[in-house]
This record gives structure tokens, C-alpha cells and sequence, in this order.
């Protein structure tokens, strides 16, 4: 018997970010694939995740480099881009898609299971959010960027009926595919190296907050609450256009450190030692807490997207309702009214193993084959 010929499609390879784990592990399930992307900027050194294979790219990839490095304002094209992608002697077709990637084209006799880490989130119910924080008014830009979107909107949900299973990464992405697609899927969570962050039963006199540092991860609301917590030391992890604002937030209050972006083992040994990390965004899922659950390290999270499929309320750590200082002080005082055992915080973490999810989604393409292609 012939092996079965595989395409794993990625929407662009430019880091190594949660979306690119799942490439890697779903090259470990199916080794013999090839990969294709719209765009592919890694570097020679950071392409062991997957493998040094070639990827295989759309005409975006032969931009001139200025403007290839610029891809994502390109985004009205991308669903014509990827639509010329040749997957027609492929047997097997995996999208892991946050944008246009499940919308490839596939035929009546291949299977094509789209691991959906979100609805294109900006073009849907967060697109308010996302035309305030680019300051896109009513002027000419404004304007374009709502008439991309409308467009975008309209594509998203025809293509959603393309792939025979959608897989969502938390249940928090699989309302927004009901929402958005008017279809089910199947909860997957992503992989997460749980083995590379070893448990460190003794902690330290300090809470956590690391991110990056854009709006939506609101990392300020955190400074704004410990500056009003002086007996409780506060370390500040992270880049980007917030930073200078937590930095001028943070004067004058000695007990809060914000020290900026730090390599991973640096992070990981802060992760280890936090007396709890504060996580005050909504995500689609998280990857963050679940390392910091795999350290021992309680997690302090708003309670809303996909920590509540991560964080177990009382035993890895507690919510906090709202996303404003108030609610965060609040959360830190009923915290350290409660006791924490860090052996039984990370094992709340290991359903997140990539192992589990190997297995899982090798018996999502399993189901799928064995329904018949359509």
C-alpha cells in the first residue's frame, strides 16, 4: 500500500509562535508531508521546527524584499493566493488556519481537516477593536480597510465549507466558529512543551506578568493594579509599543520591576520561581499559562476565552471577572488567602502535552477518512 500523500498548508512562516507548534507537531504525525505557505521569511537558523524542509509559496514569496517583509498588508489578496495552490495529488489536505489557509481548494475524493486556531478575529467580532487600535477613522484608509473586511468576511465563511472537519483549538474559538462559519467542530487543545518547563516547588516573593506588549494583552492593567498593592513585588516581562507606557506607569513604585523582553530560559526561570503569573488578556487559548501551570506556577487570569480551558479554578489558579485594576487586586487578595500546592498545579498542565495532541489529531483524520470523502 502506497503511503498516504500529505499537504500541510500554513498561512507564513516568519516565527515560532503557537500556530507554527502545531506545524511541528503535525510534521511529527505525518513526516513525509510537504508544506506550503504564502510566505516564507525564516531564516536558515530557525527552521529546525520544521525540519529544514522547502516550503512550498504563492507569488507573494517573489515580492521584492521590502515588500515581502510588509506581507501582512497584503491581506485583501491572500484569499486569491491561496486558492492557487495545486492540491489536486494530495490524499490528505491540513490547513492550520488563523486566517486564509483553510480556504485551499480541494476536491470530492480528498479529506481536509482544518485545525482552526481562530476566525480571521479582526474581520469579525473584534473588528471595532482592531479599526480603534490602527486609528482607522472614516477617512480614506478607514474607509478601504472596512470595505477589505466586509470583503474578507464574505470569503471567510464560503471557504469555511470546504474543509470536511474543523478542529478548534479551545471552546472559546469554537463559539466564535459557530458564530462566524455556522459550523461544529471538535475541540483540540494546542501543544504545548510542557517536559521543557520543569517544576520548582519552592517559590519566591513575587508575581509575574509577561507578555507581548500590544493593546489587546492589556499588560498596563496589571502595573495600574499593583501600584496601589506596595507590599507586593510585581516583574514586568515583555516588548512592544506598550512598553513605554507600563515603564512611566511604573514610576515612583520601586516593588514593580519591568524589565522588558528576556530570553526563554530567562523567562522560564522567572516562570519557575513567580509566587503566580497574572494574565489579564483574552486569548484564543494561551500558551503562556500552561507553561507557567507546568512550572508549579499558579495562574491569576481574566475569565473569559481560552484560560477557562486551561486554568482549573482552585487548583491552577483563579479568575478574575472583569479587566480592570480593581478586579486584579481583588483576585491577588482572595489568592493569597488560599494555599497552592505546586505538584498538583502542574498537573493540571500535562493534558497539554504534544504527545495528546498527536494522538488526538491523529484520530480526528482517522474519523474523517472513515466517513467517507465526501
Amino acid at each position: 500500500m502506497s503511503a498516504l500523500r500529505v499537504a500541510i498548508v500554513h498561512e507564513w512562516f516568519d516565527t515560532y509562535a503557537g500556530s507554527e507548534r502545531v506545524v511541528e507537531q503535525l510534521l511529527h504525525l505525518y513526516p513525509e508531508a510537504d508544506l506550503f505557505a504564502l510566505v516564507d521569511l525564516l531564516p536558515a537558523h530557525a527552521r529546525g521546527f520544521i525540519g529544514n524542509r522547502p516550503v512550498r509559496t504563492s507569488p507573494l514569496q517573489r515580492l521584492p524584499d521590502f515588500l515581502r517583509r510588509r506581507f501582512r498588508g497584503f491581506l485583501p489578496l491572500m484569499p486569491l493566493m491561496v486558492e492557487q495552490f495545486d492540491l489536486s495529488g494530495y490524499e490528505l489536505v491540513l490547513s492550520s488556519s488563523h486566517a486564509v489557509a483553510k480556504g485551499v481548494l480541494t476536491g470530492p475524493d480528498q479529506v481536509h481537516v482544518c485545525y482552526c486556531h481562530s476566525p480571521m478575529r479582526y474581520a469579525w467580532d473584534l473588528q471595532h477593536r482592531y479599526l480603534a487600535e490602527s486609528q482607522l477613522g472614516w477617512g480614506p484608509r478607514g474607509l478601504l480597510a472596512r470595505i477589505s473586511l466586509h470583503y474578507l468576511r464574505g470569503w471567510d465563511a464560503r471557504s469555511a465549507l470546504g474543509p470536511d472537519r474543523v478542529v478548534a483549538n479551545s471552546r472559546y474559538i469554537a463559539r466564535r466558529i459557530a458564530r462566524a462559519w455556522g459550523r461544529t467542530s471538535e475541540v483540540v487543545h494546542p501543544p504545548v512543551a510542557v517536559a521543557d518547563f520543569p517544576l520548582r516547588t519552592a517559590k519566591d516573593d513575587f508575581y509575574l506578568a509577561a507578555s507581548r506588549l500590544v493593546p489587546y494583552k492589556r499588560m498596563p492593567l496589571v502595573v495600574e493594579a499593583f501600584r496601589e498593592l506596595p507590599g507586593r513585588r510585581l516583574v514586568v516581562v515583555g516588548d512592544g509599543p506598550e512598553l513605554a507606557r507600563i515603564r512611566t506607569l511604573a514610576e515612583g513604585c520601586p516593588w514593580i520591576e519591568v524589565r522588558g523582553w528576556l530570553p526563554t530560559a530567562d523567562l522560564r526561570d522567572l516562570l519557575q520561581r513567580a509566587r503566580a503569573l497574572v494574565f489579564p488578556a483574552e486569548e484564543d487559548f494561551g500558551i503562556l499559562p500552561v507553561e507557567a501551570l507546568a512550572c508549579g506556577t499558579p495562574v491569576i487570569a481574566y475569565g473569559r476565552g481560552g484560560a477557562l480551558d486551561s486554568i482549573q479554578e482552585g487548583v491552577g489558579g483563579l479568575f478574575f471577572p472583569t479587566q480592570d485594576a480593581a478586579s486584579i487586586r481583588d483576585a491577588v487578595g482572595r489568592f493569597e488567602a488560599m494555599a497552592w500546592d505546586p505538584t498538583a498545579v502542574r498537573a493540571t498542565a500535562m493534558p497539554f502535552a504534544p504527545e495528546l495532541f498527536r494522538e488526538r489529531m491523529a484520530a480526528v483524520v482517522a474519523a474523517a477518512f472513515s466517513e467517507g470523502r465526501r
